[in-house]
């Protein structure tokens, strides 16, 4: 199934004139697909940092944590495609401490949070209007946080090593905040070998902009990881090996793949 059909929109029609497109195709083209939903935000400021969109990488997430947070215990692994079946059983919540660092609306913690996670934290980008907290019955924070920095009283200062799994979304596009980022999962991941961190980001604003962040010398060096697994997936479900560098991909292409990584703690070296 599409990523995109798995969005449905609530609330009342627009009744002005302006808004009789709203019911319409979000894209003409079979093989086309939107990289993004916007919700209602505020002023400029607090769209800086694209937070009050629904990315293809949250909904690709959310998707993986389901399926294997739930899904699988339900129906069994015969549920899945068989693309799918390669990375069946990475992404379960279930009882484990969680920190989301930015995925736009944070549709996987919310999913985690209803899914079983012990634990589910977020880092506040912007007022935390953007997430429906109210509705997830456990213990669910939105914690101020800048990435890389660590002062006394900053949301996240008192939970270093503190999580099981950490999620990143579509937070690549900045090629200059990759170290800041790095450390901020070194901070926050456990020091265990079960420890994981999940990667999920769009080729929407170039692939080049993101590769960076999977420089393993940069990953071991400031985020204490490696790479464990890491595949491309488009927005119906095929997988294909990552590349680093590829030829020149029209924005059509771009938007339909995404990156998945799965990363662990870097063994140390003896």
């Amino acid at each position: 199934m599409s990523l995109t059909s798995r969005i449905a929109l609530a609330g009342s029609e627009g009744t002005d004139p302006e808004d009789f497109l709203s019911e319409s195709l979000g894209v003409v083209f079979p093989d086309d697909a939107t990289a993004a939903e916007a919700v209602p935000a505020g002023d400029d400021a607090e769209r800086r940092l694209f937070s009050h969109f629904l990315w293809n990488s949250s909904l690709l997430l959310a998707e993986l944590i389901e399926r294997d947070s739930y899904l699988i215990s339900e129906e069994g692994v015969a549920a899945v495609e068989e693309d799918e079946a390669k990375s069946v059983g990475l992404f379960d919540v279930r009882g484990r401490r969680t920190l989301e660092l930015g995925a736009g609306t944070a549709l996987p913690s919310i999913m985690g949070g209803l899914l079983g996670a012990e634990e589910d934290q977020r880092q506040k980008e912007r007022d935390g209007r953007d997430v429906p907290l109210g509705r997830v019955s456990l213990d669910v924070r939105v914690l101020g946080h800048e990435w890389g920095t660590f002062p006394e009283g900053d949301g996240v200062s008192g939970k270093r090593h503190a999580f099981d799994r950490v999620l990143i979304c579509d937070c690549l596009w900045m090629p200059w905040q990759h170290g800041n980022l790095q450390r901020s999962v070194d901070f926050l991941l456990k020091q265990t070998a079960e420890a994981r961190c999940w990667v999920v980001a769009g080729f929407h604003t170039g692939r080049a902009k993101m590769a960076g962040f999977f420089d393993e010398e940069a990953l071991r060096e400031e985020a204490g990881c490696e790479i464990e697994k890491i595949w491309e997936q488009d927005c119906d479900g095929k997988q294909r090996k990552w590349v680093k560098d590829k030829a020149e991909e029209d924005s059509g292409t771009r938007k339909r793949w995404l990156v998945v990584a799965v990363l662990k703690r870097a063994q140390r070296e003896r």
